[in-house]
């Protein structure tokens, strides 16, 4: 259990892979429900910032062994800053725009019609994924009214924005 406990807290700090010199000792699906269960438990008393000492009387009062709930409280109080900074991290990660270009292009005739003589607007976003930080273009084409129409609404939206802050 101690081994288990200090092994899901290092790797959830730092970001790496489990290790799985554990096999020896149990089966492969009760090393994947216990570190589920580790890792549950764990993230969730630092997600509400919950002390060693409430941490461990709860696990006790859920049936734990007094000796494991101590094993798990230790590792998780001596780790429990270093959690709390990852989880920050990792919340609210939204994407967001890392670049934008525009061209705005005069159609005088399609292949459909002989005649369209109106503006064209052709816009790529570069959005960055707010997990990975992986870069994608996204690019669309609008006519005039839809560019008119896209722009009051983001004007709306900003404004609730600011509204609600």
């Amino acid at each position: 259990m101690k081994f288990a406990c200090q092994n899901r807290t290092k790797c959830h700090c730092v970001g790496r892979s489990i290790n799985f010199m554990i096999t020896s000792l149990t089966e492969a699906g009760d090393i994947k429900a216990t570190i589920a269960v580790l890792e549950f438990i764990i993230s969730s008393a630092a997600k509400y910032s919950v002390d060693g000492q409430s941490l461990s009387s709860e696990l006790q009062q859920l049936g734990l062994p007094k000796e494991h709930a101590v094993t798990l409280c230790k590792c998780y109080e001596d780790k429990q800053g270093e959690l709390q900074e990852k989880l920050k991290a990792q919340s609210m990660r939204l994407s967001r725009l890392a670049g934008m270009a525009w061209r705005v292009d005069y159609i005088l005739s399609s292949s459909v019609l002989l005649e369209v003589n109106e503006p064209s607007v052709q816009l790529k976003l570069n959005v960055q994924d707010g997990m990975t930080s992986e870069v994608r273009p996204v690019s669309f084409t609008m006519t005039n009214g839809q560019l008119h129409v896209m722009l009051m609404e983001l004007k709306q939206a900003l404004k609730m924005m600011d509204d609600i802050c």
